[in-house]
């Protein structure tokens, strides 16, 4: 199968292109290169254009008309910067992604699988979340991927669009085969920063809040292993009119959401430590406030992604850990700054 991926040059889109890639798939990249990398981009079929760009969007359709789904990971994904920059996130987030959707529609492609946040969930007692728990986006960045939902739900009710809302939980890693990575040279979020002191281009790691209701005080999280999330990408398009009969049962609309987490809750703390087990030595931390629009957390019940997509999480947050130094260790001899 032939499939369009947006943002295919980015850390999760390039991922993907890869596990759709090995499993026998044609990928094809679509991306701005305004946050991607020209370096990822060049592994498959690409396409240098933004979403909004309705005469590229029709040419690559008029390419390849055996498209069979598109995967949209195009977006603007940084909390505290919403916060900075709420216009530039609702017009890129919101603004282009509504208008992509229509047009995907009107030239009848109709089945989209799509990037959400578990980011939206509100906290819940006990942290685990379902994909029907209570929603409660804090930041403009999680509040877009909110918004996009509802659009979705709404175009397939008005405009026959076929819609699988992933909401991912916390990526870490690389591509095991180091073909790509996190590749954001300054990373904001925590695994990033965690490399970025281990390998001495940051002097300490900053813990940002320890007084959350969790049984640390550190927030708590659900680490997914980058190529587990990308797995789950594949087995999202191999198995999406199963999921969307469900979600037809469910919603009474071909629309449906799936958590992809690991089902673990894990600290920060925690994870730090794993870190530093895995790193091998210890991690100098320094404790400040929380960021803008940082959340206690939440973790995954994922029992819906493996009952409709036959997916669960198989690699440990050690093997995320080992992946993302190994990653570290070899970024700038492919992506050139």
């Amino acid at each position: 199968m032939k499939i369009l991926i947006t943002g295919g040059a980015g850390y999760i889109g390039s991922t993907i292109a890869s596990a759709l890639a090995d499993a026998g798939h044609t990928p094809i990249l679509l991306d701005s290169l305004i946050t991607g990398r020209e370096e990822f981009a060049k592994l498959h079929t690409f396409y240098h254009a933004d979403i909004a760009d309705q005469d590229a969007v029709r040419q690559i359709f008029e390419d390849h008309p055996d498209i069979y789904a598109t995967i949209h990971c195009a977006a603007l994904i940084v909390v505290p910067e919403s916060v900075e920059k709420p216009y530039e996130y609702y017009t890129e987030n919101v603004v282009k992604s509504m208008r992509f959707f229509k047009q995907l529609a009107d030239l009848g492609h109709h089945r989209v699988v799509f990037s959400s946040s578990a980011a939206i969930y509100d906290v819940v007692p006990g942290f685990m979340v379902r994909e029907d728990s209570p929603l409660m986006p804090l930041s403009p960045y999680s509040r877009t991927k909110y918004m996009m939902e509802m659009v979705l739900k709404d175009f397939c009710k008005a405009y026959g669009l076929n819609a699988i809302a992933l909401r991912y939980f916390n990526p870490i890693g690389a591509d095991p085969k180091m073909r790509t990575g996190l590749h954001i040279q300054y990373p904001s979020h925590l695994i990033g920063k965690l490399v970025s002191v281990a390998l001495g281009h940051e002097e300490v790691f900053n813990l940002t809040g320890v007084d959350w209701p969790t049984r640390d005080g550190s927030g708590l999280r659900d680490y997914i292993h980058v190529w587990d999330l990308a797995q789950a990408h594949l087995k999202a398009v191999e198995n999406f009119e199963k999921a969307i009969t469900q979600g037809a049962e469910e919603e009474g609309l071909p629309y449906i959401v799936i958590n992809l987490g690991s089902g673990n809750g894990v600290t920060v703390k925690e994870f730090v430590a794993a870190f530093e087990k895995v790193y091998g030595q210890k991690v100098p931390v320094a404790i400040k406030p929380p960021r803008p629009g940082d959340v206690a957390g939440a973790y995954a019940n994922a029992d819906r992604a493996e009952k409709l997509l036959g997916w669960k999480a198989e690699l440990s947050i050690e093997e995320g850990i080992r992946d993302a130094l190994k990653w570290g260790k070899v970024r700038d001899t492919i992506i050139h700054y």
